[in-house]
């Protein structure tokens, strides 16, 4: 008798009387949340709470205008949000200005310089190797805590050849810690490395900058130094979804405009 036809046999005996011990747990559609973009949300439905998501893309693709545009919702819902920066590069004046109430952001600054030894042999690369190692601790000490919504740990100023570098089982270990739990895990980096433990991956990419000019005409007789960047357009793609059906090609465009463009 095959275990198959064995199987079919048992549950057809015992089903009615331990129908919970035969048949797989189903496991709830994760509770999806505004990314704080309109056309993100149509696109991907959302941030799914319990999962972790990584949202890619090289510098000035956008990156930073999602990320704090989720943070601006998730405090604006009165939720306990948390930043691991490992670059350093977050900028609190331009998150306020996008709707963050920094009250309730816990910032993590891992790339200051002044923490790291700094002996004559210090390298570049051992210095970025130490702040990506302290960024992932200090993920992982939040995620064990529990009670935020949303949880970010931006690695866009990590080198992609490093960032990749992370073993698997820590991306699992951070999914597993989430697990059940209302937090969204956001992954900010250049390229995706979380590979199978991300429910979605989001990548970005910069289709064209717009800058501000005295010469409406003629934009590039401005010196590069007068031109000020007023907004961008930015294209969204959904690499990966474990959540929905979506097409082959699924991706849309949306403008970011800067703080100080009105």
């Amino acid at each position: 008798m095959t275990p198959a036809l064995l199987r079919a046999r048992l549950q057809a005996a015992l089903g009615d009387r331990f129908p919970a011990a035969l048949s797989p747990a189903a496991r709830p559609a994760p509770e999806l949340v505004s990314t704080g973009v309109a056309a993100v949300d149509a696109l991907a439905g959302g941030l799914p709470r319990g999962a972790l998501t990584e949202i890619c893309g090289p510098a000035s693709s956008g990156r930073t205008t999602l990320l704090l545009a989720a943070l601006a919702e998730a405090t604006r819902r009165q939720e306990a949000c948390a930043l691991v920066d490992a670059g350093d590069a977050f900028d609190p004046c331009s998150a306020a200005a996008a709707g963050v109430e920094l009250a309730r952001l816990l910032w993590v600054r891992c790339g200051d310089v002044s923490r790291f030894p700094t002996q004559p042999e210090t390298r570049t690369v051992k210095r970025e190797t130490f702040f990506l190692e302290q960024a992932l601790r200090a993920a992982d000490l939040l995620l064990q805590a529990g009670g935020f919504g949303v949880v970010a740990l931006d690695l866009g100023d990590v080198p992609p050849a490093l960032a990749c570098r992370v073993p698997l089982t820590s991306w699992f270990r951070f999914r597993r810690a989430v697990e059940r739990t209302p937090t969204v895990l956001l992954l900010l980096e250049q390229e995706p490395c979380a590979r199978t433990c991300a429910s979605l991956v989001l990548q970005l990419q910069n289709k064209q900058s717009a800058f501000s000019s005295q010469h409406s005409a003629n934009p590039s007789l401005d010196p590069t130094h007068a031109r000020l960047l007023r907004g961008l357009r930015l294209q969204v793609e959904v690499v990966h979804s474990g959540l929905r059906k979506l097409p082959r090609a699924a991706g849309i465009e949306f403008e970011s405009c800067a703080a100080w463009a009105g």
